[in-house]
């Protein structure tokens, strides 16, 4: 994220006011101590080092917890597929575990639920809106119980992202597409060749289609809910309703989440340019899915898909958690591990200078940390923080200190 403040001061003889745009680059860092996989609270900003693209940047903002932080913007997104997430999720001692560690977050954190099902005909709905209220929070988890059972999410979903259409639209992305359903149409082109094309329609459907660099595979995913729709449904709803939170996803599955290498990449640069910290609960897979992956993962790989693990890749790209859980109990420990470490991370900010212009491109960060013990021993710690950003542009003729 980069941010702008503007400091204004005027003169009480002269009626002219200098404005002063200051860009900001902000990230979050959490730091654990290597052997016990505790965060560390106790650090200063000297203790700190961060490079931007290799390049040593001042620290002009420091924070630990504690101190005055962002209100965290929750948003659980549960995959209750029958074969995945969604066989723990209907234990009632499962979702009591994570009520409970859910109430344990401070004043002011506010949570949201959204489930999903990554099987055919995939819908999503919200199950709650931001709250912190215990009733809601719980009525809506009760609500996940009852899906899990089921087994099927669709009877009660009820889509908040764009109204339908009186008409139900059925789009082939390609030649005989009518040009008057499509609201949006997003290409994003392959390190090695490949063409995606996300297209949204009048109804909310999104339909994405995938060839290769020869030409000859083509892959088409008619009226798609994934991650990659997910993540960028709850980037929207935060910025809309939560503009000054923190925004946090905790992604709850068993790892299979399908997503094409060119989609999963684009959404990773949605996290970075948002400053989104995407997490990962994942639970075990099925003995038969464990059985099929090494056979999946290369016909998956072929097609352009990953099949697994995705999630974890963009827990660490975005500087979250990735955490596996086997057993029910593992649940609340697993949350109380992603909860905790949110709210004990550091606040690091750098300042852009007036002559660095956007050039479009993802700029490296890396944060290094260096501490001692109380022996006089160089500490061995673990950080974890986003791992770029993009610059935003600035127009130079406003960047300057002037007078109006």
């Amino acid at each position: 994220m980069v941010a702008l403040s503007c400091l204004a001061v005027s003169s009480q003889e002269v009626d002219d006011t200098i404005r002063i745009k200051t860009r900001v680059v902000f990230l979050d860092a959490l730091v654990k101590d290597k052997k016990s996989n505790l965060p560390v609270s106790n650090l200063a900003a000297d203790n700190f080092e961060v490079l931007d693209n290799g390049t040593p940047r001042p620290i002009s903002y420091f924070t630990r917890e504690g101190q005055a932080r962002k209100p965290l913007a929750l948003i659980l997104i549960l995959d209750l597929r029958e074969d995945g997430a969604g066989r723990f999720l209907k234990n009632s001692e499962v979702i009591k575990a994570m009520e409970n560690e859910l109430l344990k977050l401070p004043p002011g954190d506010e949570v949201a639920i959204m489930a999903m099902d990554t099987g055919e005909n995939e819908e999503h709905v919200w199950l709650t809106e931001f709250t912190n209220d215990r009733a809601k929070l719980a009525a809506a988890l009760a609500r996940v119980k009852d899906m899990a059972e089921r087994g099927d999410v669709r009877e009660d979903s009820v889509k908040s992202a764009d109204p339908p259409s009186p008409t139900e639209a059925t789009v082939n992305v390609g030649p005989g597409q009518k040009p008057d359903d499509v609201v949006s149409t997003e290409v994003i082109k392959g390190k090695n060749g490949s063409v995606l094309t996300r297209t949204t329609t009048r109804d909310g459907k999104t339909h994405i289609k995938r060839v290769n660099k020869k030409g000859d595979v083509t892959v088409e995913f008619d009226d798609f809910f994934g991650m990659s729709e997910a993540v960028r449904q709850a980037a929207r709803k935060t910025a809309a309703t939560r503009p000054n939170s923190q925004l946090s996803l905790v992604w709850v599955s068993d790892g299979i989440a399908p997503i094409f290498f060119e989609d999963r990449d684009a959404t990773e640069q949605v996290l970075i340019r948002d400053n989104i910290i995407f997490n990962s609960l994942t639970v075990e897979l099925r003995t038969l899915f464990k059985l099929l992956m090494p056979v999946g993962k290369p016909i998956a790989g072929w097609l352009g898909l990953s099949l697994y693990g995705s999630a974890k890749h963009l827990a660490q790209q975005s500087g979250g958690e990735a955490v596996k859980v086997g057993r029910p109990k593992d649940y609340a420990a697993g949350l109380s591990t992603i909860i905790g470490n949110l709210t004990a991370r550091y606040s690091l900010g750098f300042a852009l200078s007036e002559s660095e212009t956007d050039d479009g491109r993802m700029h490296a960060l890396q944060v290094r940390v260096k501490a001692k013990d109380d022996k006089g021993k160089t500490r061995k710690l673990l950080v974890s923080s986003r791992q770029g950003y993009y610059m935003s542009s600035v127009d130079s003729k406003n960047s300057a200190a002037k007078a109006q």
